[in-house]
Parts: C-alpha cells; sequence; structure tokens
C-alpha cells in the first residue's frame, strides 16, 4: 500500500463539519463505539488541523493507522494523536473506550502546565496498559470525564478542567520512559511548526485582533505564504483561524460568564458591540443574544441539547 502523505490526506475540520468547534466547552468525549459503528467501525485516515485526541481502549482490538504506520493494539491501551497527525483506525465491533477531543487551546494550556513534559500532547504516541491497578485507574478517570461531559451540572468546568488536566499526567507517567514501554512516532516538518507557532501567536494575541500580515512578519514569512501554508495544513485561511479562536472565546464568554455583550466585545477587541453582533451572526447564525439564551436552554435540561452539533455529527474523528 502506497505511504498515506499530507497532501493526500483530508483535514476534518472540528469533527468533520464545516462550522466552527459547536460547543464553548473546549473539550469533547464520546464512547468509541458511539461513533465508529456508524462508519462500520472504520475511520479511514484523516487529520484535523486544531484538534487532540486521547483515546482510552479498555478492551477490544483496534488496528490503529499513524503516520503511515499500522499498528494493532489490544486493549487496555491509551493513544494520543496530536494535532495535524495523519490517523485512522479499525476497530473491533466488541471495542470499549472513550475518545476524549481537546480543542487547541485547551492542549496549549495542559502542555504549558506541564512545562518539559508537555510533548507527550504534541507527540504521536500509544501506550499499552500491562499493570491491571493503572488500567482501573486511568478507565474510571476516563468515565467520570465522560459523565461529567454528558451531565452538566454545577461546577462542571473546573472539574473538568481537573480531570482532563489528571489524564494528561497519565499520558506523562506512560511516556516516563523509566515507567512504561511506549512507542512514539516522529511528525515533524516545517510547515507544521509555522503553523503550530501560527496558532501559539494567535492564543497570544486573539483579543487584540491583530492583522495578519503582522503575525506573518512576527513568523518571518509574508502573509501570501502563511496562508497558503495555512490552506495546505488547515483547510482554511489565516484570517479563519484567527476568527474561530474569537468565536470560541465570544461563545464561551456568553456562557460562562455574566458579562454585557457589550462588555465582550469589549474583551475581544472589538471597537464596535453591533460589529461584534454582526461578526457572531455571520459565523454562527445567531445573534449573540440568541446564542446566550439557547446556552442557558441548554444547561437547564432542553431535550436532547447537552452536547450540540458535536454528538450529533455522524463524520469521523
Amino acid at each position: 500500500m502506497p505511504p498515506v502523505t499530507q497532501d493526500t490526506v483530508p483535514v476534518f475540520k472540528l469533527y468533520g463539519e464545516t462550522r466552527q468547534w459547536p460547543t464553548p466547552d473546549l473539550l469533547h468525549c464520546e464512547s468509541i463505539a458511539e461513533r465508529s459503528r456508524l462508519h462500520d467501525w472504520h475511520i479511514k485516515p484523516h487529520r484535523h488541523a486544531d484538534l487532540v485526541h486521547i483515546l482510552h481502549i479498555d478492551t477490544g482490538e483496534v488496528s490503529l493507522e499513524l503516520e503511515g504506520s499500522e499498528h494493532r493494539l489490544q486493549g487496555p491501551a491509551l493513544i494520543a494523536i496530536p494535532a495535524m497527525t495523519i490517523h485512522g483506525f479499525r476497530f473491533s465491533q466488541d471495542i470499549k473506550g472513550h475518545i476524549v477531543t481537546l480543542a487547541k487551546p485547551l492542549a496549549q494550556h495542559l502542555a504549558e502546565r506541564l512545562a518539559h513534559q508537555g510533548s507527550v500532547l504534541t507527540q504521536p504516541a500509544y501506550y499499552t496498559l500491562s499493570k491491571a491497578e493503572d488500567s482501573r485507574r486511568i478507565a474510571t478517570l476516563v468515565e467520570q470525564i465522560h459523565d461529567e461531559y454528558r451531565h452538566p451540572a454545577l461546577g462542571r468546568e473546573l472539574t473538568l478542567d481537573a480531570q482532563i488536566q489528571a489524564l494528561a499526567v497519565q499520558l506523562v507517567r506512560r511516556a516516563d520512559p523509566h515507567h512504561h514501554k511506549s512507542t512514539k512516532v516522529s511528525h515533524r516538518d516545517k510547515g507544521r511548526l509555522h503553523l503550530q507557532h501560527f496558532q501559539a501567536l494567535i492564543e497570544a494575541q486573539y483579543r487584540m485582533q491583530p492583522t495578519i500580515e503582522s503575525l506573518a512578519a512576527q513568523l518571518g514569512v509574508t502573509s501570501a505564504h502563511l496562508n497558503t501554508l495555512c490552506r495546505r495544513l488547515a483547510g482554511r485561511s489565516a484570517l479563519q483561524l484567527l476568527h474561530e479562536r474569537l468565536l470560541l472565546e465570544a461563545k464561551r464568554e456568553l456562557t460562562y460568564t455574566n458579562m454585557t455583550i457589550s462588555q465582550v466585545a469589549d474583551n475581544l477587541g472589538f471597537s464596535e458591540p453591533a460589529y461584534f453582533t454582526r461578526f457572531f451572526k455571520r459565523l454562527t447564525g445567531l445573534s449573540p443574544k440568541a446564542f446566550r439564551l439557547r446556552q442557558e436552554d441548554v444547561t437547564t435540561g432542553t431535550p436532547n441539547d447537552a452536547a450540540p452539533a458535536a454528538v450529533r455529527s455522524k463524520t469521523a474523528w
């Protein structure tokens, strides 16, 4: 079989949808069977520009395609798939486990908290869990993340933040060569590093709404080259990536804070609330006020919307 390359592999935009991240949460959690059964247990090779996956295989088998190499794993196991990593799966029909997906801002935050050990979120790898105690601990933690994610309650965001940090620590412990045998797969190239640096600049500066020209200059490239790179690797323009980050934060502030719409607009660098409203409605189809009202319905238990769009989507990870 010919090797899979970046240019032949589709870039899925956040769960394969053409819209932006469909929830104000910075993570998503679902059972592996929930989505893979929709694809006859086979997820074809693809990549994401701005998602990090952590898979926990409790029981069952998976044929994992990672950066052009195939690996056959038997649960229990952990799999880390950073942004831009080419990956595909063929699961056994008795598979049990979960996939936790981190939006890039959360992955970057975790990597910073982990300091030099943060590479576990930027390096594709898989880890077998041969110790029963380790397996039970991680299975319990992932089940808790899934339960907290699916059943919104007071303190949900703080709880999920603590739980996902604990899961990241478990990855660090598995990656420690003195603790456990693991397999890592190298996938670095100059273009991907430029994109990673660009996304880091967006994360640091998006509230100031910098121009693409200024961000490109900080990277030492032209804006035209940056746009070409973003379209090739991320499937959208540099400006779209900046706007997606702004939109994500707008959704979070409208959902999790009591700031007025004017205060949200000002906090995100918009000169006028009306400009913010036009921006938000153009990208979501809803005004900020309508979005906030819908989210209030979600958190109070309006039917079937606890995890909008992301749960109902039938596209692959």
